[in-house]
């Protein structure tokens, strides 16, 4: 049965009251074959003391007198009409009585009572059919009306039936008013949400409501905070954006109106060389916004997802970084203790998280420094740790260097979204990142990711 189109009370309607209906009618029907069962009964042991009580009085007898008949209708009590007999003998032959109580044709004589049911002018009649009782050699048939048991059968049916109606009908009432004072706080739910404005992102606030909608209304609560968090950091972000683009693109039109009014080529070129780096800086700071957009939990459901070797691609990134390194005479070496190391999660976002550490390592670490990538393993995760021997940070900095647009320092063509970035995509990995010091001198940055089978 499809109730999808059906409202919440119909269905609550259905479910309560119908069992109740079946169980009423069910019962209704077992009480009235109990009282058929027990008038039945009644009604047997009548005939059967009507049947014994004939059979003594036509014992030793091959005539039936008027006489004796008459005293056989005393016996039987047909005054009211209820009880008629027939007397045959061992030949079948009728004797006495009406000759209408047929005899059943599977009928063998016997001394057993035997009941039947047979119509006698429309009516039905219940009979007792009975051989060589008390040695009297006759069949003797005795037949009760059945018009008034099922009289009194149906009296004291609608007895029972309509104080049972009045409870059904009762009860239909009831349960349809607790339906819904139940639904309610649900019926105010629904007001509540279509009088909301779209910018209200508040949380619900119900009162005296039931604990399964306190525990709807705190999952939209949730709804609500989740989407409220997301649009605060779609609104943050977009302000940094703002705020970080205006001052490149300030300074690349400023350089190309110096261009524009320079008239040697030597400063047209010197010029022009400002304009190629500051575009350069423009480029690389809508590339790291763009990678932090896409790492941010809003975006989260738009990151496909699959299985990779977290290995080879630490493995393949330190070895595309290799010229970029030599070329600022840094030593850049990479140690994978583990020869696979399966990871479901998204490869482009963890390549750019392990590119951003290892260029922040060779951008702010002296020449002829050294920068090592090593992945390690324990029971639960993969561990990967890029270390290097420059001057490290500060305690008082490492938390610092994960805030968006945070630099140390001023110089050089870094936005300060680097270690925002790797956060953001340790995070959307069930992972973790950490700033450490190298012994004896530098820093680690420590990251640790699940392995594949719990994070999947």
């Amino acid at each position: 049965m499809r109730l999808t189109k059906t409202s919440l009370r119909q269905q609550l309607l259905l479910w309560l009251l119908l069992p109740q209906l079946v169980f009423c009618l069910a019962g209704a029907a077992l009480f009235l074959s109990i009282t058929l069962h027990y008038a039945d009964n009644a009604i047997d042991k009548r005939l059967i003391k009507s049947a014994n009580a004939v059979s003594k009085l036509v014992q030793h007898q091959t005539q039936i007198s008027p006489e004796l008949n008459s005293k056989i209708i005393a016996t039987i009590d047909s005054l009211d009409d209820l009880e008629i007999f027939s007397i045959h003998d061992n030949n079948q032959r009728l004797i006495a009585g009406r000759a209408d109580l047929v005899m059943p044709q599977l009928y063998q004589p016997q001394s057993d009572p035997f009941f039947y049911y047979q119509k006698i002018d429309g009516q039905e009649y219940r009979v007792l059919m009975q051989s060589d009782v008390a040695q009297s050699n006759k069949i003797i048939q005795i037949a009760f009306n059945l018009h008034e048991r099922d009289i009194y059968t149906r009296n004291i049916f609608l007895s029972t039936a309509i104080p049972l109606l009045l409870l059904i009908i009762i009860t239909i009432f009831f349960v349809w008013w607790g339906i819904g004072r139940g639904l309610r706080p649900l019926a105010q739910l629904q007001s509540m949400m279509e009088l909301r404005k779209p910018q209200d992102l508040s949380p619900l606030a119900l009162q005296d409501a039931p604990r399964e909608l306190n525990a709807l209304s705190a999952a939209l609560n949730h709804l609500l905070a989740t989407t409220e968090a997301s649009i605060d950091r779609q609104r943050r972000f977009i302000a940094d954006a703002a705020h970080q683009l205006r001052t490149p693109l300030a300074g690349l039109k400023s350089q190309t109106e110096l261009a524009m009014r320079e008239n040697s080529p030597e400063g047209l070129r010197e010029r022009l060389n400002m304009v190629h780096t500051s575009a350069t800086r423009s480029i690389h700071l809508v590339n790291q916004l763009l990678t932090l957009a896409r790492s941010e939990p809003g975006s989260q459901t738009s990151i496909p997802k699959v299985h990779m070797d977290l290995a080879k691609i630490i493995r393949d990134l330190t070895a595309e970084l290799v010229p970029r390194a030599l070329a600022a005479r840094i030593d850049l070496g990479c140690d994978c203790f583990v020869q696979d190391a399966p990871l479901h999660g998204n490869s482009a976002l963890l390549r750019e998280m392990f590119i951003n550490l290892v260029e922040n390592a060779i951008k702010y670490i002296p020449r002829d420094g050294s920068v090592t990538v090593r992945l390690t393993e324990d029971e639960k995760n993969y561990i990967v740790d890029v270390e290097d021997n420059g001057p490290g940070i500060p305690d008082s900095d490492k938390d610092r260097v994960f805030e968006r647009f945070y630099r140390r320092e001023q110089t050089g063509n870094g936005c300060g979204l680097g270690m925002a970035i790797v956060r953001e995509i340790a995070e959307r990995h069930a992972g973790s990142v950490q700033l450490r010091d190298a012994d004896p001198h530098g820093l680690i940055v420590h990251v640790v990711l699940p392995k594949t089978e719990l994070n999947s």
